[in-house]
């Protein structure tokens, strides 16, 4: 018997359908051990020994594993073919060997990139021994991680009250939506105009050319910098007694084909064609890859989709050019096949490029079998894939140069027109237009040298420059990929730590900068700014790729790490608060606080509550403010942005005032704070708060009215009574949103329902809909789990859905649906849930039921009186061993993020 171990549940079904009755195949759910989350798991001082650990839900993984070889003769060991997967293997060789589990034992490592009965034959027939050089490069990325977030993210917690973690990859993330925001908001738009004309053919055929030239002078983008001048040249042209066709460039033009994904570009692509979060991608990259049902056939429809090669194998070039010959014809077949080179450094681990196991299986036929996100993921790959192999598109460019007046000025007019759409037919990657693209693919009417068209119209028109844009997803992949920042296959995880971490928010699909994460930025480039520089974490990658590749030593590598973050963290001991504060203060002060223009305007610093204090940044609970120097007989606070902000009617950079309440004649005022926007009656009086009500969702800041502010401020309202015990119901919004009570009973009230009119027949019904306590229904029992016989369901809480089993309850992923959720997928999200919380597995019923004999077995026992009399010193010792207990918690795993 050979025992064979993957990752996942779903690849072990797949693959067993594919081996004889000598194999049997396990999954160890990922990696079965990992480092501590406490400090000491990685000692620098002991040559970088690194202290691993079996978690409660690992055991039982590898105690199967253990069970199923005790009548084997092999180890085969099948996981993902790049440095985790071998990683994992590893792992796994290394804890049997441990426990003397493999004792004449052979244990050999096999790789496939597809899931598919061909290649996983194939791998089967050549397997080899571990990479060592690959797992190196593991254990420097891990130890890096660690030794950087579980030494630098204690330093925030002193040093900047509300601060979540330092990671490697994620820190310098960070620094670039950071950066990004800043160029926004620095950013002072630049006026100019374009003056185009508006000319026809003899015929009456219609075309557009722009000014290029005036008074013989080529014109630069700015030369028309405001209206007079834009006036003036267009004056030219309207004056002007001919138009005459000086040149006409022709030339035929080809667009090549993109190469196939990789894991950057998929996500890229993925995100911009199909709304995908990186992390989605890649969560139905993973299920296509590990198999899909096909009426009774598990197959893997793409290639392993974790890589940075762009090349095809022999077999697939081939696959595709024999479809694109039948499905398209021979005119879109290129003569000599493509082939793409990756840029990859590290050849071992350039695999092929994400594509189609089966290029056969069209997209519309793989439909049937899949979910609408997978079917849409699908063939996105699949078109890709196939136009990489297609022959180019053909363009005819044209270029005609207009001459004004006998040299007085000159127009432009460019056109393009498709000859032959070649990969187009299949497969266009998007990007962002520009007007000089769109002028490009405009059609021109066959004009020739001599002719003379007429005016028909003299248009100008006003521009401002624009702000880079912030940054989406897939620009954001990009960029990291362009830096050489962290690899593809961890941008998913690390772009969410970011949003996990409450350091930035996503608006219309771009990343903005929370308050929290803009001062963590800035601390690290004033304290620690070579760790947070592109080129530095850059190199550190360049130097694990060498590790991978065998021309490095890992813990050289560590060592040349180590001594100096050791050393730069180890100046920061002796900081202050105050001394933080006044290096972000003035890093931050032209930026926030910038001189005006106008010498006799107010200056930004000067508070506008008491008018005599300086404003400055300050830090508190939730982060970084702005707050008055005459705290605390002066409370004014405003966010962490520009005075003047962008202006908008969502503008809340300052408090913006809604009218006066005529009872108490204070202000009421929008805001935005910590945990969103609110109204607030009144400014804070020494210790007293002023009364603040949250806005709900769904409305608008631009709609929020004073009468509506009124209403909220009157909150909680009496609706009236309930008519079984004349107790009263209470309409209000507390911290989870809108609410109804009656007595101790709270149900939130949905979106269709308005708190400020809910009536009492609606209140009744939701309040009849709230279940008990620890009784909530659930919305569907999904089964037995496979660990024991208790159901695994969902229920509805007011976080959204989550999966339950005993008393482990784990939140449903935003993306997945109800109805659709798995046992395999709800045991690895419980199982996720208990790694995080540190919790064992619930006990079996057999454990459960044991627990009354033990306490009556205690209850018959005559010495009971000896074990009263040592309560005292019990008692006692666990005083004393109290304050120890907090220890550990210094770096606990649910402050610390390092990245994967």
């Amino acid at each position: 018997m050979n025992i064979v171990v993957v990752e996942s549940p779903a690849k072990a079904k797949t693959i067993n359908k594919y081996l004889g009755e000598d194999y049997q195949v396990l999954a160890s759910y990922g990696h079965v051990r990992d480092l501590p989350a406490k400090d000491g798991s990685v000692a620098p001082d002991e040559d970088f020994a690194m202290s691993w650990e079996v978690d409660s839900n690992s055991e039982k993984r590898l105690k199967d594993i253990i069970q199923a070889l005790k009548g084997a003769d092999q180890l085969i060991l099948a996981t993902d073919p790049d440095r985790e997967g071998e990683a994992i293997s590893w792992h796994i060789a290394e804890e049997l060997q441990k426990r003397k589990k493999l004792n004449g034992k052979q244990v050999s490592r096999v790789v496939f990139n597809e899931v598919t009965k061909t290649a996983i034959q194939a791998a089967f027939a050549q397997p080899r021994e571990l990479n060592m050089e690959l797992v190196e490069a593991y254990l420097a990325r891990r130890a890096l991680d660690y030794l950087f977030g579980f030494t630098l993210s204690p330093v925030l917690w002193r040093k900047l009250p509300g601060s979540r973690s330092a990671g490697r990859v994620q820190s310098v993330a960070l620094r670039l939506i950071c950066d990004r925001e800043s160029e926004i908001e620095i950013f002072k738009p630049q006026e100019y105009w374009s003056v185009e004309a508006r000319l026809a053919t003899p015929d009456g055929q219609k075309f557009s050319a722009r000014l290029t030239h005036l008074d013989g002078k080529k014109l630069d983008k700015f030369d028309l910098g405001n209206a007079q001048s834009a006036s003036d040249a267009a004056q030219t042209l309207e004056e002007a007694p001919s138009f005459t066709i000086k040149t006409v460039e022709r030339k035929q033009a080809r667009r090549n084909p993109q190469p196939p994904f990789t894991t950057s570009t998929l996500q890229q692509e993925a995100s911009r064609k199909l709304g995908f979060t990186a992390t989605r991608t890649m969560q139905i990259a993973q299920k296509l890859y590990e198999g899909v049902d096909l009426g009774g056939e598990t197959v893997g429809l793409i290639t392993y989709m974790r890589t940075d090669g762009v090349s095809l194998s022999a077999e697939a070039i081939t696959a595709s050019r024999e479809l694109i010959a039948k499905q398209f014809g021979k005119d879109y077949l290129p003569a000599n096949a493509r082939e793409y080179k990756s840029k990859a450094k590290n050849a071992q681990e350039a695999h092929e490029a994400v594509r189609p196991t089966n290029f056969s299986l069209l997209p519309r036929d793989a439909a049937r079998y899949l979910n609408d996100e997978s079917q849409k993921l699908y063939e996105l790959i699949w078109n890709r894939t196939m136009a990489s192999q297609m022959e180019s598109a053909v363009l005819d460019q044209v270029a005609v140069d207009i001459d004004v007046a006998l040299g007085k000025a000159t127009l432009r007019a460019n056109g393009s027109v498709l000859r032959f759409d070649g990969f187009l037919k299949l497969y266009q990657e998007d990007k962002d237009d520009s007007k000089d693209e769109q002028d490009d693919d405009r059609r021109l009417p066959k004009l020739t040298e001599g002719d003379r068209p007429e005016r028909q119209e003299i248009l100008k028109e006003q521009h401002f420059t624009q702000p880079p844009p912030r940054y989406s997803e897939a620009s954001l992949v990009k960029k990291m990929e362009e830096l050489g920042i962290g690899r593809p296959s961890t941008y998913a995880s690390v772009i969410q730590v970011l949003q996990d971490r409450n350091y930035v928010v996503i608006d219309k699909k771009r990343f903005l900068p929370e308050d929290r994460g803009r001062i963590v930025t800035t601390f690290l480039r004033n304290f620690f700014s070579k760790y947070v520089e592109f080129n530095f974490t850059a190199d550190l990658e360049t130097q694990l790729d060498d590790i991978s590749a065998g021309s490095a030593e890992w813990k050289n590598v560590l060592r040349g790490f180590w001594d100096a973050f050791h050393a730069s963290v180890s100046e920061t001991k002796g900081l202050t608060i105050t001394e933080v504060i006044e290096a972000l203060d003035a890093d931050l002060s032209d930026h926030f606080f910038p001189t005006p223009e106008d010498p006799e305007a107010k200056h930004p610093r000067e508070c506008p509550t008491c008018e005599s204090g300086r404003l400055g940044i300050k830090l508190g609970k939730t982060g970084g403010f702005i707050g008055c120097s005459n705290y605390p007989e002066c409370r004014y606070t405003r966010p962490l942005t520009l005075p003047d902000g962008e202006g908008g009617p969502d503008d809340l950079s300052q408090p913006k005032e809604l009218g006066t309440d005529p009872a108490t004649g204070l202000a009421v005022t929008l805001r935005k704070g910590p945990y969103g926007v609110y109204v607030q009656l009144g400014e804070a009086v020494e210790k007293t708060k002023p009364k603040r009500v949250s806005i709900p969702k769904g409305i608008a800041i631009s709609d929020v009215t004073f009468d509506q502010a009124q209403s909220l401020l009157s909150l909680p309202r009496d609706i009236g009574p309930h008519p079984e015990d004349g107790a009263m119901i209470i309409a209000g919004i507390g911290r989870f949103g809108p609410y109804v009570k009656h007595g101790s009973v709270f149900k939130s009230i949905a979106k269709d329902d308005d708190v400020l009119t809910i009536g009492l027949n609606r209140a009744v019904s939701l309040i009849a809909e709230a279940p008990k306590r620890g009784a909530a229904a659930a919305l569907r029992t999904i089964g037995s789990h496979p660990d024991d016989s208790t159901d695994v369901t969902i229920h509805s809480g007011r976080y959204g859905p989550y999966v339950k089993w005993n008393k482990v309850n784990a939140s449903l992923p935003k993306d997945k649906e109800v109805d659709s959720l798995t046992m395999e997928e709800a045991v690895e999200l419980l199982i996720r849930q208990m790694e995080k919380k540190g919790t064992k597995k619930p006990a079996a019923k057999k454990t459960a039921a044991k627990k009354p004999a033990a306490k009556k077995t205690a209850a018959k026992k005559p010495a009971a009186k000896k074990a009263t009399a040592k309560k005292t010193p019990v008692k006692k010792a666990a005083a004393k061993k109290a304050p120890a207990k907090k220890a550990p918690a210094k770096a606990s795993a649910a402050k610390v993020e390092t990245d994967a």
